[in-house]
């Protein structure tokens, strides 16, 4: 497989080299394994939708029936170039019969991009790509504190504006977890403040959900702590107010995988408080206490498990926001329930 570093990845998103033929973009953040496989089959495209040279495929169909991704790429396009074949929704599905045949040609003559969700290392298509040196696999992880400022100055440089610095922090709280939620809404955001020359704390106040009465700390901390009434009361507030789901996920999402970090560190022996204090950015102050406990009562086998609750919720609300709040509420209360359950355990 070749191996590329984080900050490698863009640059081959946004010109993939001649050689590349095989790439297996996968992860957690479903929206940046979305973004990049677009940008891919765009590039290799050059934007065309030409049906004759772009083909798109769903991976239920090639699980089905593995040997049409074969036929597909050793079909010649009618008006000549490269054929480039997407591969949708691959995360669930034993591709393997189907993606095997490519990687043993000895020059794929198509340009292939299989889009899949959060793969497991050493098993399934994640193997397959690991162990082949010409094929690449690109993951996709939660934005850090870098990508989110990338994407801040990428969305006002668009818009024509600027922001504060005190906006810009509260923005660095509100995403992360998913690269397409982000860029939704940083892109509402920015249509609000539009007619202004900078966006303030007050816009964000207004747009991202920091509106609503009940925060999104507290909700998040009832789900973590085990705050069964709290949580209730939380999710009824914010459906009446018309949450946006897959943008609550995200950032439980977020939280947990900050919960995730610091239980490393309370497993190697550093005292919860002490983890707590050394947060960066800082906890508020209100919140430590409530953080310090959760560390102790979520492990990390828990914390994978509620983690990939929390990815497929979100996942579920950006496909569908219909039923988006009341898968959301079910995951959350279900992370409720399993805090309450380690909290009593613990007495």
């Amino acid at each position: 497989m070749v191996a590329l570093k984080a900050t490698e990845i863009e640059r081959f998103v946004a010109r993939p080299p001649a050689a590349a033929a095989i790439i297996l973009v996968y992860g957690p953040d479903t929206g940046l394994v979305s973004e990049r496989a677009q940008a891919l089959v765009e590039s290799a495209s050059d934007g065309s939708d030409d049906p004759f040279s772009l083909a798109r495929l769903d991976a239920a169909d090639l699980a089905s029936d593995p040997d049409r991704l074969i036929d597909e790429a050793l079909t010649v396009p009618l008006f000549g170039g490269r054929r480039v074949i997407w591969v949708r929704d691959a995360g669930g599905r034993n591709l393997v019969p189907a993606v095997a045949p490519l990687l043993k040609l000895a020059d794929c003559p198509a340009f292939v991009v299989i889009e899949a969700g959060d793969l497991k290392k050493g098993t399934g298509l994640r193997k397959l790509f690991e162990a082949d040196r010409r094929a690449v696999a690109l993951p996709c992880y939660a934005d850090t504190g870098r990508d989110i400022d990338y994407l801040i100055d990428e969305e006002t440089r668009l818009a024509g504006l600027t922001i504060s610095r005190e906006a810009r922090a509260a923005l660095h709280g509100l995403l992360g977890a998913d690269r397409m939620a982000s860029r939704g809404e940083l892109r509402k955001l920015c249509l609000y403040a539009h007619g202004r020359q900078r966006i303030d704390t007050d816009d964000i106040a207004a747009i991202i959900g920091d509106a609503s009465a009940f925060e999104m700390s507290e909700l998040i901390d009832a789900a973590a702590g085990g705050d069964l009434a709290a949580l209730d009361h939380g999710l009824e507030r914010l459906e009446a107010e018309g949450g946006n789901a897959s943008v609550i996920a995200g950032q439980a999402l977020v939280h947990f995988q900050g919960l995730h970090r610091m239980r490393a560190e309370f497993d190697a022996g550093t005292p919860a408080a002490q983890i707590v204090d050394a947060a960066r950015p800082p906890v508020f102050f209100k919140r430590k206490a409530a953080l310090a406990r959760q560390i102790q009562l979520w492990s990390a086998a828990d914390l994978d498990k509620a983690m990939e609750r929390l990815a497929e919720a979100m996942r579920t609300a950006r496909l569908n926001d219909r039923i988006g709040m009341p898968v959301l509420s079910e995951a959350l209360l279900t992370l409720a329930r399993v805090a309450r359950a380690r909290g009593s355990a613990r007495r």
